[in-house]
């Protein structure tokens, strides 16, 4: 015969107590783990002030780090990471920069410690079984970039299992990243070209970066600074809103500004001379009277020339205002805008049979008397580094095998010196981006400007630059510093 028991009130008072003891326990545990999270959110930021600083001293870090190396990198400084390496060498320099520029370190230390902070809730699940269960929900502040984010992706919400010490309890818990479409924050492109960009990049080529590659300044005045642009259309630019011809004067402080493609006809150029810039009063225009409004070139100086002489003194080839030629002291300056093949080709046989033979034929009788500099929209992009897509354009104009050898053959085999290529060997610098695809903010473009020097004097280039930030036109400008 058996007999039930009851259980008296203080024997449930007492299993009560030792509940909520355990409860008192746990969140004690969680307290503790909070206080040591913020300790070690504080040591955190002191290891992450040190690297800022490394890499404040030293930018060519960035592109030597691994994938690895810089997601670890970005992770630390609250900056989202994913993408390929190019992606990522980008994000890091863009925090820099901003940094650098604009935030103060204190602003930085509240940042990465906002996007690091953790805010931890425990929530009870009171089932009436044996056991009792506990949940935790960890909600992560973060910032997320829209960097390369699909609208698919924007939609999902990831969800990863974490470990979480509670107590003396090892949980496994949910952490969702909920992604709202207002929490996206989008890295502009404020430097382009700084990104590797090409269809096929071999092993050692790293993208142009005027702020690390250009050297030192020369201080002793024994130099002239040259630049060129192809404009396509100088009245047009000199509408534009985002042009200063001033500025680019202060800034770059240039001697000899050549220009191509101005699109002027003759009765335009007096009006356009009233607009030029004090102390650049030697200036000589070239225009085209085969087709009014089309192609055109210019030299604009601070320095007045010794001579001026217009075209290749061919008439068939000098009815479209393409060659201005300047002596000056010590060489010849030759601006240039090479003839394109056109849609379909259409001229290429004129260009390579033609134009580019009796280019090099009049740059070599120049070379008797003294060195020359011949400078440009060239319209040939000699080699694959060259051009960001080589493989699909194989048949366009400007990059035609028939074009690319026509280039080596008439100029660099005659003795002439592609000063950018013998400074960067390995370096991709665009100076065209056509307006179709919008190519300029995704740096996918050409190197259709030059400047090539007599090998005489090519040992006395100190810098042959790109200045890829200067818009207005489908080309930027490009520079040359010459001892003299």
């Amino acid at each position: 015969m058996s007999s039930k028991r009851g259980v008296s009130s203080s024997t449930k008072s007492a299993a009560a107590s030792i509940v909520d003891d355990k409860k008192d326990s746990k969140l004690k545990g969680m307290s503790g783990d909070c206080s040591e999270k913020v300790l070690i959110e504080e040591s955190c930021w002191k290891v992450q002030s040190v690297e800022f600083q490394s890499i404040k001293d030293d930018p060519g870090k960035i592109e030597a780090m691994t994938v690895q190396e810089l997601r670890a990198t970005l992770r630390k400084f609250g900056v989202p990471a994913k993408g390929r390496k190019g992606d990522l060498v980008f994000a890091l320099k863009h925090f820099m920069g901003k940094q650098i520029d604009g935030e103060s370190s204190q602003e930085l230390e509240e940042r990465v410690s906002f996007n690091s902070r953790e805010n931890i809730s425990l929530q009870k699940n009171t089932k009436r079984t044996s056991d009792e269960s506990c949940v935790v929900s960890i909600n992560t502040v973060s910032e997320v970039s829209g960097f390369k984010q699909s609208k698919r992706r924007m939609k999902q919400s990831p969800v990863e299992d974490e470990i979480v010490k509670v107590g003396t309890e090892i949980v496994t818990t949910k952490r969702k990243l909920s992604i709202k479409t207002d929490d996206l924050v989008t890295l502009p492109q404020a430097e382009p070209w700084t990104v590797l960009s090409h269809k096929k990049p071999q092993k050692g080529w790293i993208p142009y970066n005027p702020r690390t590659m250009r050297p030192a300044p020369l201080t002793d005045g024994n130099s002239v600074k040259l630049m060129s642009w192809n404009v396509n259309g100088l009245r047009a630019l000199l509408k534009f809103e985002g042009f200063s011809a001033l500025e680019l004067a202060q800034r770059e402080n240039f001697d000899v500004l050549c220009l191509q493609e101005t699109k002027l006809q003759e009765k335009d150029v007096d009006s356009i001379k009233q607009c030029l810039i004090d102390g650049y009063e030697n200036s000589f225009w070239t225009c085209s009277n085969a087709k009014l409004g089309y192609s055109g070139t210019a030299i604009v100086s601070r320095i007045k020339p010794l001579s001026v002489c217009y075209g290749l003194g061919i008439p068939d080839h000098d009815s479209e205002g393409r060659v201005v030629t300047a002596e000056f002291d010590s060489f010849y300056l030759v601006n240039t805008y090479v003839p394109n093949s056109g849609d379909g080709l259409k001229r290429l046989s004129y260009r390579i049979t033609q134009w580019d033979p009796s280019l090099s034929n009049y740059m070599k009788e120049l070379e008797k008397s003294k060195p020359v500099i011949l400078t440009g929209d060239l319209n040939c992009a000699h080699q694959e580094i060259d051009i960001f897509n080589p493989a699909g354009n194989k048949r366009s104009a400007g990059f035609t095998e028939e074009e690319r050898q026509s280039f080596g053959s008439n100029f660099l085999s005659k003795g002439l010196v592609d000063t950018f290529r013998k400074q960067h060997p390995n370096v991709v610098g665009y100076t065209y981006w056509g307006y179709r695809h919008g190519g300029r903010k995704t740096n996918k473009g050409w190197r259709l400007d030059y400047f090539l020097v007599s090998e005489s004097i090519a040992d006395k280039v100190h810098d042959s630059y790109i200045v890829p930030d200067v818009n207005g036109s489908d080309h930027c400008p490009i520079g040359l510093v010459l001892k003299v």
